[in-house]
């Protein structure tokens, strides 16, 4: 019972933790340009 007032906590924290990374990355953009890194690769690069 004793582990269960730590577990949960922390369990509810690190959810929490995760929740703020994800919305960070929204809110940072990180997610805008999902197809440009794609068709990226498959261009050829020209060199000089």
């Amino acid at each position: 019972m004793n582990l269960l007032l730590i577990l949960i906590p922390l369990a509810l924290g690190l959810g929490l933790l995760g929740l703020g990374a994800f919305l960070w990355s929204l809110k940072s953009g990180q997610y805008e340009d999902l197809d440009g890194a794609a068709e990226r690769i498959l261009e050829d690069e020209e060199d000089d």
